[in-house]
Formats: structure tokens, sequence, C-alpha cells
């Protein structure tokens, strides 16, 4: 089929590029219908305590996305749009779509499924702002209004706002003990405020009015106005499964409610019919936090991939240092690099990976997609993938680019200043576990061997087992939090198989230094965990008194047990010290 221009028309009086960016845009309406008919439905899975459909309904919208982009493709194909390999086509399709989406309420994500489409039809080649929405600003449609989405409650008479606040969640099962519930987050609220001598008389409340529902957890999102200033407020309510209500706690430091929006976490469902409108609240009350990070937080990872690559654009162009080779133990699987004035690293699988690792490229990268649909539980670091990503050549290291001659020669292209990394994994850089306990005092090394094990077991509760667990896998966030990132060995924990070491029978097997018994692919002898600490014997003591039971069977078995069984363990994204009694 051949390309017609413009000045061609149809006998519909229609051009290709036309009909192109109408197809595309039909797909976005579409794909933005039944991603929020999905969304509505977390209410009453909710409601329902039916926490294996909350699962099955996240992995169901992740995969939405990239099944309508494809409809899309091959319905412009079948509507004989034009020849879609053409690039000139995608030129003038794209200043239609512009136009078609310049007054859409959501025009700024329905540009990046333009891209999607594009980037499927064209296996990511020749990604230019002439063709696809590279460099478009982030600017809030007009005519928007976060108020539009707020309900404001006057505190001078806390309680009867707090009731008020509470009720108006319209949820269809009642609150256990909505008066114990005012009373705790009464006193929490005032003790917070008291704290900062702030009166509840300049104060009003400001909540979103749909819920942001993730696992077993449904969250009221506002704020506390005074005067010019803002305070997060965010009070999560949980079901008892016995059908009755209770709210667990009342937050409102930032760095509490930062984590709840954590790019370690899973994505929340909340009713956005304008996305924009929730993110700028969020940002109102997060402003450390990224656009892109908000956007993924709320299930519009796509968009916030854009957004991401949008923000690195503008800060490679600033300053002049070079991207390096990232500071740590040298991955088997993982090239990994990072520019010193970011935050995010960059991590390429490998052409040939270091002995003794035996996998494939292929298994990688579908250990990384599904990290992408599973409960990250807090405990995961969410990546953004990238095919053909360019870079300035002129600030890659000599050593760096030596790295990739030597590692991965497949996945770099020079052209000129140009370095185009073929396929490329990018994510929050963070302190690698092993670094951070050299220098930690007692203090610190408590904590963050208290949190790798804490992250060991919460990965498990949600049905993951790491694999290699080696310090080096794990990462310090800037709030503390352990968490693991490296996912070329992660499997169900329920696939493993957790066995003791069995008692040798003669001297030749006690003194053997291999394994004088029969070893599965999927064996697993907890006793040997503590091979992880080699050379920090600090770190293995602490960890062993703080978490002696990992190094059992019997703590691994009984916890695959429940997983098998269906049971959901309670992961809180926030400390027990903000929990109220019950």
């Amino acid at each position: 089929m051949t390309y017609q221009s413009e000045n061609n028309f149809t006998p519909m009086g229609i051009s290709n590029s036309q009909r192109l960016a109408k197809v595309i845009l039909n797909g976005f309406d579409a794909f933005f219908g039944d991603f929020q008919n999905l969304t509505l439905g977390a209410q009453a899975r909710f409601e329902q305590a039916d926490w294996q459909a909350v699962h099955a309904a996240m992995s169901e919208r992740l995969e939405m996305y990239k099944k309508k982009v494809r409809d899309v493709a091959a319905l412009a194909e079948q509507m004989g749009a034009g020849d879609l390999q053409n690039i000139d086509l995608w030129k003038e399709s794209k200043s239609h779509y512009e136009r078609l989406v310049e007054t859409h309420s959501n025009y700024e994500i329905a540009q990046t499924f333009f891209n999607s489409v594009y980037c499927f039809v064209r296996q990511h080649e020749r990604i230019r702002d002439s063709h696809v929405f590279m460099l478009e600003s982030d600017r809030q449609p007009e005519g928007l209004n976060e108020e539009l989405i707020l309900c404001e409650y006057s505190l001078a008479d806390l309680n009867l706002a707090l009731r008020a606040i509470l009720e108006d969640t319209q949820l269809n099962i009642p609150f256990a003990n909505i008066d114990r519930d005012i009373e705790n987050i009464a006193q929490q609220l005032l003790t917070f405020l008291s704290s900062r001598n702030i009166s509840l008389a300049h104060c009003s409340a400001q909540m979103i009015q749909p819920l942001f529902y993730r696992n077993k957890a449904a969250y009221l999102v506002g704020r506390i106005k005074i005067d010019n200033d803002n305070l997060p407020l965010v009070l999560p309510i949980l079901n008892n499964e016995q059908g009755k209500l209770y709210v667990d706690a009342a937050l409102m430091a930032s760095d509490e409610v930062s984590k709840l929006f954590s790019f370690t976490r899973s994505y929340f469902m909340v009713d956005a019919s304008i996305p924009s409108q929730i993110v700028g609240f969020l940002k109102s009350i997060l402003p450390d936090k990224q656009l892109f990070e908000l956007y993924s937080a709320i299930g519009f990872g796509k968009h916030a991939k854009t957004v991401f690559y949008r923000r690195s654009s503008i800060q490679a162009q600033q300053g002049d240092d070079l991207y390096v080779s990232a500071p740590g133990i040298k991955g088997m699987v993982m090239l990994v690099f990072t520019l010193p004035s970011f935050n995010y690293v960059f991590k390429v699988i490998k052409d040939r990976f270091t002995p003794p690792k035996d996998t494939t490229r292929e298994h990688v990268r579908a250990q990384y997609k599904l990290v992408k649909r599973w409960d990250r539980a807090g405990r995961m670091a969410e990546t953004q993938e990238f095919n053909n990503l360019t870079f300035d050549r002129r600030r890659f290291s000599e050593e760096l680019i030596e790295e990739f001659k030597k590692h991965c020669p497949s996945m770099l292209e020079l052209r000129g200043n140009a370095a185009i990394i073929k396929h490329v994994y990018v994510e929050r850089r963070m302190t690698p576990l092993n670094l951070y306990i050299k220098d930690a005092s007692e203090e610190q090394l408590h904590h963050v061997m208290n949190e790798y094990g804490n992250a060991i077991k919460e990965l498990a509760a949600a049905n993951i087992f790491p694999g290699d667990m080696l310090l080096k896998n794990f990462g310090v966030t800037r709030h503390s939090r352990v968490v693991f990132y490296d996912y070329d060995e992660i499997c169900p924990l329920t696939d493993c198989q957790f066995r003791a070491i069995p008692e040798p029978q003669t001297e030749e097997q006690e003194m053997a230094s291999q394994p004088w018994y029969d070893v599965a692919d999927n064996d697993i002898f907890p006793e040997e965990f503590a091979l992880f600490f080699a050379g920090n014997r600090r770190a293995r003591e602490v960890f062993s008194t703080l978490h002696p039971d990992l190094y059992t069977v019997n703590f691994w078995q009984s916890l695959q047990q429940q997983v098998r069984r269906g049971m959901f363990g309670d992961v809180f994204p926030y400390q027990q010290k903000y929990r109220f009694a019950r």
C-alpha cells in the first residue's frame, strides 16, 4: 500500500495521515475507557476482601495498554491508513493528531499513546520530535482545576469534620467503630499540629474524593490547608474481612506519605478521569516527587516513561560530568552506569555472563517483565525500559566505552556524537547495601540488617524468592529502606523446595568440599544463607540476632503453605508506630 501525501485525498475526502491520527485517538479513548472501568471495580474488590481478584485486576490492567497499542496498529493497517513504515506519513499524522488532542482533557497521555503506536510499528527506530511527541512541555491542560476533585472541610469542629470525611467515602460496608476511629485521628492530628504550633482555627482539610486502592487497603488522600501552606493527610482504611472497616493510621509526616508513593511499590487504582488533576494535587503535598513518579504511582506507567525521558533529556544537557560505571561490585549479568549528577542508573544486559551465571538475555528480560506484574511489596525497585536510547557520546568516559566493548558490544552503536544503546533499564540510584554497611554506625547497621531481613520476609509473603540474596543485590534508599534490585534469579516462593542439609554419614562425606547429596535446581538450603555475609562478620552477627528464623526450613515451608492457601500477608507501607491500637 503506497503513501498518499496530504494533497492526494482518498475517495472519502480524508488523507491517510488524518485517518491514522483518528484511528490512534479513537484507540486511546477506547483504552482509557477500559482502564477506567477496570479501575472502578477496585471499590467492590476491596469491600468484598477479594485479594486474589485485586492482584488479578492489577495484572490485567498492566497488560491492557500494550494490547490496545497492538490492536490500533493492526486496525490502522486494515483501514488503509497508508504505508506505516513511511516516515513522512507519521510527520503529517502527528500534526493532525496534535490539533485533535489540543483540547482533550487528557491530551498529554494521548500524546504518549501516539508515541507508543509509532514505536510499536517502527520498532523504536528514528524516534525524533518531528514525528512523535518527544519534547512536548508538560503544561497543565487549560480549564482543568484540581479543586474539582476535592471536598473541603472546616476543622473548627474537628470531630464533626472527621465524621463527614469518613462518611463521604460512600463505601458500602460500615465502619466497625467510627467513633473510635474519629477519636484516634483527632488525637493524632492535634498532637502533630501542636508540635508545630499550629492552631486548628486556621486550618481546613481538603480531601480527594476518589479513594486510592492498593493491595488490601483504601487510602483517603488529602491535605491540611494552613494559610498558604499544605501538610499531607492520608488515612489508610482497612477491611477486617468480616464486613467492617477501620482506620488504621493517620499519616501527616511528609516522609511517610512519600513512602506510600514510592518507586518500590505497586500501583494505585484511583478513579482519575483526568489524571493530571490527581497528579497536580499529589505534587502539592509531595513537592520533592517527580511528575513521572506520580503518574506511575496511579498506573500510567507509559506516560511516566515519557515524562521521565523528557526530564532526563534536560538533565543530560546540563553540566559536563561524564557517564561512568556505577559504584559497587561489578554485576555478572548487567553492565551498570550512571551520570553522577543524575539520581538514576542505567542497566544493560551483557552479551556474555560472568561464570557461574548460566542464563540468557531472554530470561533476564522475562524476569523484569514479571516484576512489573507482581506486587513489589515495597521492596523491589521500579524500572523504566527503553529501546534505542540515544546519549551524547562525548559524555561517555573512555573507561565506560571500553566496558561496553568488552561486555555488551551488541548493545552499543556509535554514530558520530551519538551513542545509541539498543536496550536499557533505568532505575533509581541507591547505595548498595554491601557498601553502606562498611561505614555504618552500630545504630545504622542494626537498622539496615533489620530492614534486609524484613525485605526478604515481605518479598516472600508476596510469593517472591529473591534467589541471589547477596548484599550487593540490595540497595539502601534515602529513607533508609532496604530494596532488592537484581531480578535475574527471582522465582515464585512456591516453586522452591526448602531443605535441611542432610547429616553426613561418613568421615569422607563430612570432609567433602562439594555436596555429597543430590541437589535439584529448585533446592534451597536456608542454613547456607549466612554465606551471603561472606567477609562481614559484624553484619552477619547482627542479622543472625534479628532474623534467626530465616535460617530455618520451618519458616520457609510455613510461609509457602500460607501462600498456597491464598493468604495474602499484611505489608504496611508505613511504620508500625503510626498504627492505631485496636
